[in-house]
């Protein structure tokens, strides 16, 4: 009886003892939570990096620097960047702005790191000339690395939208640019590695199979830290019929949105990209569409415009959204079970608003978990609410109990 005792005594103590580690290997930091902040946040938007919730955050990319004629990273807001000043600024401090509150950022919040991501969907337009030769690879890779040295950053964010063409107007492309990608990535990195250890490299990713279907991930994943799928944009203005933004699952057997998070992911897998590299962007922003009919509740029906938004016509902060029409006045709200999707309309105003709610979030949050994907991706952190409603949703739902 004694000698059973012990051995029960001894195991209760042995569980008791690894219970701390089972529980964190549950917990939001195992996963990434990377948050989009904008420079052009601290005009009309008035969201300041003080007002960032880091402690909820592991990484913040910071849109964007520029890429220059010459194929080099070049500051792209000078007086958000560099020059703004912030509360306890002063003249004689070698740099103020953005950038270095960041740094003031990571310095109260050791967890945090920070990339400088570069070119995005309106400056995009050089990277097919950066990429072309040994050279111009070099050039820019050196110059990347510097300005992130130079600003403090942890590491590098490109946003090429796209190598596989169908960006911006007047981008300039190549049929190479696949092949150039890569080989720019290379370069990248290996001048990360020459200047010290740990720095990042990661791309944002589109979800179209357009954007990634021709390029050769079993190469391109080994050069990254991780890959953020920017799975939202959807359905906007361009779709014949209104949508889902960023649905989780297809709407319907033919989706009129053409793809899903699920789909986009589940295609990065079979393309040999490992489960833990792939990090799922979600919005918090909504889209929204003008003469709506009232069929399926305005849900995949033709429209003839979009409404006035937030700050440009057709978009709609999830902060608004929640201020202005979600739970109340003539808009009335819709749960799709099939994508895992809230949505607004409004009969009386002909209005169809499609968005990520703290529900959205949630089903996402847990579907990375249970797949075991690297995190979530944020665009972009100003649109939250003053409670942090939606980011919040996410880190509960990366913390959730399996």
């Amino acid at each position: 009886m004694r000698l059973r005792l012990v051995s029960l005594i001894l195991f209760l103590i042995v569980l008791v003892s690894i219970a701390p580690a089972a529980a964190q290997d549950d917990t939001a930091e195992d996963f990434r939570v990377i948050g989009y902040y904008t420079a052009w946040s601290i005009y009309a938007r008035q969201y300041f990096v003080t007002d960032i919730p880091a402690e909820q955050l592991t990484h913040i990319n910071y849109a964007f620097a520029n890429v220059s004629e010459d194929g080099e990273c070049t500051v792209g807001d000078p007086y958000a960047d560099t020059e703004y000043v912030y509360p306890g600024d002063t003249d004689s401090q070698p740099l103020r702005g953005n950038f270095n509150q960041l740094n003031l950022l990571k310095q109260a919040h050791p967890h945090l790191r920070t990339l400088i991501s570069v070119g995005g969907w309106t400056w995009s337009a050089h990277f097919s000339d950066a990429a072309l030769t040994p050279e111009s690879r070099e050039r820019f890779a050196r110059s990347c690395v510097d300005f992130m040295l130079e600003y403090g950053f942890d590491g590098l964010d490109l946003d090429w939208e796209y190598p596989t063409g169908g960006g911006n107007v007047g981008n300039t492309e190549r049929p190479e640019d696949p092949e150039n990608f890569i080989l720019l990535l290379q370069a990248v990195r290996e001048e990360l590695d020459a200047r010290g250890e740990g720095y990042l490299l990661t791309i944002a990713a589109g979800a179209g199979r357009r954007s990634y279907e021709p390029l050769d991930w079993e190469r391109i994943h080994p050069l990254l830290d991780f890959i953020n799928v920017m799975a939202y944009d959807m359905s906007g203005a361009w779709s014949e019929v209104t949508g889902f933004n960023a649905p989780l699952y297809e709407s319907t057997e033919n989706p009129p949105e053409g793809t899903s998070a699920d789909t986009a992911l589940r295609d990065y897998l079979a393309l040999g990209v490992p489960a833990d590299k792939l990090v799922m962007g979600v919005p918090f922003y909504g889209r929204g569409w003008l003469g709506v009919g009232a069929e399926n509740n305005g849900l995949h029906q033709p429209f003839t415009g979009q409404p006035n938004g937030t700050w440009e016509t057709g978009y709609f902060d999830y902060s608004d959204l929640a201020e202005n029409y979600i739970d109340g006045g003539a808009y009335e709200y819709f749960w799709d079970e099939t994508a895992r999707m809230p949505y607004l309309y409004s009969a009386e105003e002909g209005v169809m608003i499609t968005f990520d709610d703290a529900a959205a979030l949630a089903a996402k949050a847990d579907y990375v978990r249970e797949n075991g994907l690297g995190g979530i991706m944020i665009w972009e952190l100003s649109a939250d609410d003053d409670a942090y409603t939606l980011l919040t949703a996410i880190n509960d739902g990366l913390n959730a109990t399996p």
